[in-house]
C-alpha cells in the first residue's frame, strides 16, 4: 500500500470513527424504554439493543431506478405539521459510516418538533457517498449495503460482525484485498456493541472504491449519492406542504461537505444551509476551487469545535473568509474545546435557530 493510500484509509477510519462516537452520544441521550408503535417499521440499529430510534422516526424505502435498489431514508414529521399550511423542511445529511437515522438525535428531533418542522435524513445513496462532491473517498457500488463504516448492512438494521472489520472492504466481504474501513457492525449490528474496523475488500456487489475524481467531474458512486438527496426531496415535497421559502439544508462531517457542495450547486432551493465539522477537504473541494458565490444570497451557518481532531479549525475558517469577502449573510460557532463528534449534538440548537430567522421571501 503506498503511502498515499494509507493516509487515505486512516482519514477513513478516523472520520469513521468521529461518526461513532457522535452516533454514540445520540444513542446515549435517547429516551429510554421508547418502543416502537403497532404497525411501525423496525428502525435501523434496534437489532442488539443498540442504537434504537426514536419510534417517531419513520423507516421508510423507494426504489432507486438506476439500480433498482431499495434504497432507505428516515423521516420526522412533527405534531404541528399540518396539510392546511404550508411546513417548513429539513434535509439532515449523515457523516462517513453513518446512515438515514445519524442526523436523528434526541436534541435534533425536539428542534424539530417544538419548530414545526419534517425533518428527512437520505442515505446519500450509501454510508459514504459524499453526495455529489468529488471526493476520491466515494466508495461501494451497492446502495446502502455498499460504501465504508458501520451499519452499512443491507437496509436499515444491516448485518455486521461487532468489533474490527469483517474481511471486508469498502461496502461488500468477498473480493480481493483493498485498502479501506471495514465493515464492524454499527448501531444495529447482530452482537450488540458497534465498532468501525479495519478490514480489507474489494470490489464486488456492495464493495470496490469509487475512482480518483477532479472537481466537476464526480465518480458514479457520488453522483448516485446526489442524486439519492434529490430524490428523496422531492418525494418529501410531494408527500407533504413543504414551504419551498423555508427548505433548509444541514449536515454533520461528511454531510457537512456535502451541504456545502449541494448548497451552492442548487442554491435557488434553500433558505440556509447549515454544516457542522465540514469535511471539505477530503470532499474535494475547498476555498480555492469551489466558490460560494452562486450560494451568496444564501444565509450559511458553521458550527466548528476548535479541538477538532480530524477538520482542521484552519481550513474551516477559510470558509468563513470567503463568506465575509462576498458580504454573506452568515454565522460562525466555533465552539472552544469541542471535537470533531462533539458538535453533532451540541450544534443543533444554533443550526436550528439560525433557519428559524432566515427564509427565501425574506431576502
Amino acid at each position: 500500500m503506498t503511502s498515499l493510500s494509507t493516509r487515505k484509509a486512516a482519514l477513513i477510519i478516523a472520520l469513521m470513527a468521529g461518526s461513532l462516537i457522535a452516533s454514540t452520544q445520540i444513542q446515549l441521550a435517547q429516551q429510554p424504554g421508547q418502543q416502537p408503535g403497532a404497525g411501525a417499521a423496525p428502525a435501523a440499529g434496534q437489532r442488539g439493543g443498540r442504537g434504537a430510534v426514536d419510534p417517531r422516526v419513520q423507516q421508510r424505502t423507494y426504489t432507486f431506478k438506476d439500480t433498482n435498489e431499495e434504497l432507505p431514508y428516515a423521516v420526522f414529521v412533527s405534531s404541528k405539521v399540518s396539510k392546511d399550511k404550508k411546513n417548513p423542511l429539513i434535509v439532515a445529511l449523515h457523516g462517513l459510516g453513518g446512515n438515514q437515522n445519524t442526523m436523528m438525535g434526541a436534541n435534533a428531533l425536539q428542534l424539530a418538533e417544538e419548530g414545526g418542522y419534517i425533518m428527512v435524513g437520505p442515505m446519500g445513496y450509501n454510508s459514504s457517498g459524499w453526495y455529489g462532491a468529488p471526493s476520491s473517498m466515494a466508495a461501494g457500488t451497492g446502495g446502502a449495503a455498499g460504501g465504508v463504516g458501520f451499519g452499512g448492512g443491507r437496509g436499515p438494521g444491516g448485518p455486521g460482525a461487532a468489533g474490527a472489520g469483517r474481511g471486508a472492504g469498502p461496502g461488500g466481504p468477498g473480493g480481493a484485498p483493498g485498502a479501506g474501513a471495514g465493515r464492524g457492525a454499527g448501531p444495529g449490528g447482530p452482537g450488540g456493541a458497534p465498532g468501525a474496523g479495519a478490514g480489507r475488500g474489494g470490489a464486488g456487489a456492495g464493495g470496490g472504491r469509487g475512482a480518483p475524481t477532479t472537481l466537476g467531474t464526480p465518480n458514479e458512486t457520488s453522483q448516485k449519492s446526489e442524486k439519492d438527496v434529490m430524490n428523496v426531496l422531492d418525494m418529501i415535497k410531494k408527500e407533504f406542504n413543504v414551504d419551498e421559502n423555508r427548505t433548509y439544508l444541514m449536515g454533520h462531517s461528511m454531510g457537512g461537505a456535502g451541504t456545502i457542495y449541494l448548497g451552492v450547486k442548487h442554491a435557488s432551493i434553500w433558505a440556509a444551509i447549515g454544516a457542522e465539522a465540514p469535511a471539505t477537504s477530503p470532499a474535494g473541494i475547498n476555498p480555492n476551487n469551489y466558490s460560494l458565490a452562486p450560494a451568496k444570497n444564501v444565509p450559511m451557518i458553521i458550527v466548528q469545535g476548535d479541538m477538532d481532531e480530524l477538520v482542521p479549525v484552519a481550513g474551516t475558517r477559510l470558509w468563513i473568509d470567503q463568506m465575509k469577502e462576498l458580504q454573506m449573510t452568515y454565522q460562525y460557532v466555533e465552539v472552544p474545546g469541542g471535537t470533531h463528534g462533539s458538535v453533532l449534538t451540541t450544534g443543533a440548537a444554533d443550526i436550528f435557530a439560525f433557519f428559524a430567522k432566515h427564509s427565501r421571501s425574506s431576502r
